[in-house]
């Protein structure tokens, strides 16, 4: 599934499948304009069929905005207890205001998708 506005500011969302593990990844910018897309598509995602994890892969953001953070949160509250969730989440741009917020004391961050996976797979999921 692929959810894709090629404007300036605009948040392009990509769901690929592997085994049981769902990746959304995203690339543009995560404010107040796009989060309720990124909420949307996460959802969708949701209602079709909760992974075992759930790994949102934020490498190719340009910009994430507090309301990001809070998306990241409440995905995080509500797959608790039914799948594993973790962000791939690196650099200044999306890793060091996770980290000033403290959001990564709550949520697994890895510095990339193949660090993220191999987690998985090492946990046997």
């Amino acid at each position: 599934m692929t959810i894709d506005n090629a404007q300036p500011g605009s948040l392009v969302v990509l769901v690929t499948r592997k085994g049981s593990t769902t990746v959304v990844s995203v690339r543009g910018v995560v404010d107040l304009q796009t989060a309720p897309q990124l909420t949307e598509s996460i959802d969708a995602v949701l209602a079709e069929n909760v992974p075992t994890t759930l790994i949102v892969d934020l490498t190719d953001v340009s910009f994430l905005a507090s309301v990001g953070m809070t998306v990241l949160i409440e995905v995080s509250r509500r797959v608790a207890g039914t799948a594993h969730f973790a962000v791939v989440a690196d650099g200044p741009t999306t890793k060091r205001p996770m980290t000033l917020m403290g959001i990564d004391q709550m949520i697994t961050v890895h510095t990339d998708l193949d660090a993220a996976l191999a987690a998985v797979s090492s946990n046997g999921e």
